[in-house]
């Protein structure tokens, strides 16, 4: 049994509560709730937070299915460096970013989503993971068929001809209407 990639988990944990967290401070705003401007900043974090865990990351083993349009945001990513590949600074951004949404009712959720996501990347960086971004498969130009440069010169082998023919006898089932040559 393989060993479990944790950061992909949080990042599929961190953009849904992003995005909790950015409906709450919709809510929260248009709502007009006391101390709206926690939404506010729940409309930005949670704005900020999908926008940074939009890039999957690589897998170690197997394949890496990136998202619809996830290049672009991954050059973004990927030129604040150290910053976004480090998991301990995804943590403790993540459980900064998740403190001032506890404050207000619509955005606890969010706040509570995001701290879960800051604890699960704490520990794929206690175990030593990182992220690295999905790089666009380069596409061979050869197509499959070149590869064969001749075709093979001796047939397969095969039964003789009579073993090939299945006998009445042992036929999966029994005809009820008996053919012959001349009925035709």
């Amino acid at each position: 049994m393989g060993q479990i990639e944790w950061a992909m988990w949080a990042n599929e944990q961190a953009l849904a509560a992003g995005l909790i967290l950015l409906t709450g401070g919709v809510v929260g705003v248009a709502g007009q709730f006391k101390d709206w401007q926690f939404a506010a900043y729940g409309v930005a974090a949670g704005v900020f937070i999908c926008l940074l865990e939009y890039p999957r990351g690589k897998r170690k083993k197997g394949t890496s299915i990136e998202r619809t349009g996830q290049r672009y945001l991954t050059v973004c990513v990927k030129a604040f460096g150290p910053l976004t590949r480090n998991y301990y600074v995804r943590a403790g951004l993540h459980a900064v970013l998740s403190v001032p949404g506890g404050f207000m009712l619509p955005t606890v959720l969010g706040c509570v989503c995001v701290a879960i996501a800051s604890l699960i990347y704490l520990l794929a960086a206690i175990r030593g993971e990182q992220w690295e971004p999905i790089m666009p498969r380069v596409e061979s130009k050869e197509r499959p068929g070149q590869s064969m440069k001749e075709p093979p010169s001796n047939p397969p082998p095969r039964p003789p001809a009579e073993l090939r023919r299945k006998r009445q006898e042992d036929a999966a089932y029994v005809n009820p209407i008996p053919i012959s040559v001349n009925s035709v």
